[in-house]
């Protein structure tokens, strides 16, 4: 018998959100994770606020739907709380009840400074490795490092001297004229006007330079989690400058550990660094033209094979943190706000994968 087609909403109703969301849901152990997290970071969080006045949204209301923008792609905080107002998945994570309206995006830039200012990204991604379960999980003697160009939220117009010699033409043309930069280091003379901070780069020969930043991962080999993360300026140095500040908490200790590159780190100065740090440089050799400053001392050990193919699991990690969490194309401006939303997306790309690595159930 057909069933007929009618509405069946009532006055009132009562739905328990925890009934809600099934019992194998990936969100249970991520948001477990999460809690863990923000109550260790419960002192650094009262630090950032006023002991007097009227109490505001809490942070850790603010930190939960922020990775729910990176796990679901969500491009914008307007869209997020869009998302939020009728999606009880969202409710439940984030901790609000059914009734409970949500905000206003403008919450979100309000409170970004604050917690840019208490470097929360960096110790929320510290907070989750330390847990005790995530902490076996992690490899204390191999690494792999690589970094990625992560384009600034400025358009190529935006680029004018910084002596500020940048009237138009007079042969015509106005404010798009053709110019010709090929050869020119226009990173010495020349600055974005929207983005300061941003520098002009390209991924290889024959490719367009674009204005960017450079994000770098450091990641342990055992199951590919980010144990730190970090944005530069984009330059020829940054990538073996940053390598070299992310392993030093972990160098000079018993046993001697290892780092994993691809050949752009294959330079005699950072390979020789490494050394005096006590830390076995498994990096890819360039022979290109030159002489590599990896010799047989490296390459004849098995591990070194091991450790070139595992490194490149850090491209999965830059692939989500680029493609899933939209740091593609950053949405901020200034190196502090661009740094700050991929070290938060790091974070967020080690919280997805542990459901599977976390095989017990919470």
């Amino acid at each position: 018998m057909r069933g007929n087609d009618e509405r069946t909403g009532s006055l009132f109703s009562y739905v328990d959100l925890e009934v809600r969301v099934r019992q194998n849901h990936p969100l249970r152990t991520i948001r477990h994770r999460v809690n863990e997290a923000l109550l260790a970071l419960a002192d650094d969080f009262s630090a950032l606020y006023s002991p007097i006045g009227r109490p505001s949204i809490p942070p850790e209301k603010l930190l939960r739907p922020m990775l729910l923008q990176a796990f679901y792609s969500i491009r914008s905080e307007r869209l997020l709380m869009e998302r939020l107002e009728y999606d009880l998945l969202f409710r439940w994570f984030v901790g609000i009840g059914v009734d409970d309206a949500a905000w206003d995006h403008s919450v979100f830039s309000k409170n970004r400074d604050r917690l840019l200012e208490g470097d929360i990204a960096v110790k929320f991604l510290g907070a989750v490795l330390a847990q005790p379960r995530v902490k076996k999980l992690l490899s204390s003697d191999h690494f792999s490092v690589d970094g990625t160009l992560i384009e600034a939220w400025a358009s190529m117009k935006s680029v004018k001297p910084r002596d500020g010699a940048g009237e138009p033409p007079e042969n015509g043309g106005g404010r798009n004229a053709e110019a010709d930069f090929h050869g020119q280091k226009r990173n010495e003379t020349h600055a974005s006007t929207t983005d300061p901070d941003a520098r002009l780069c390209k991924k290889g020969k024959g490719k367009e330079a674009k204005l960017c930043f450079m994000g770098h991962g450091l990641m342990e080999n055992r199951h590919g989690l980010l144990v730190d993360a970090c944005l530069t300026l984009a330059n020829g140095h940054a990538e073996r400058v940053a390598a070299l500040h992310m392993i030093e908490p972990h160098a000079d200790r018993p046993p001697a550990i290892t780092l994993g590159a691809d050949k752009a780190y294959d330079a005699e100065v950072f390979v020789n660094e490494l050394r005096s740090m006590k830390v076995t440089p498994h990096v890819a050799q360039n022979t290109s033209g030159r002489r590599s400053a990896i010799d047989g001392r490296t390459t004849r050990h098995g591990g070194f094979v091991v450790s070139q193919q595992i490194r490149k699991r850090i491209e999965e990690a830059f692939g989500w943190i680029k493609t899933v969490a939209g740091q593609d194309k950053s949405r901020f401006r200034g190196r502090d706000r661009v740094g700050w939303a991929f070290t938060f997306a790091a974070a967020a790309y080690n919280l997805v994968r542990l459901p599977k690595l976390l095989v017990v159930p919470i």
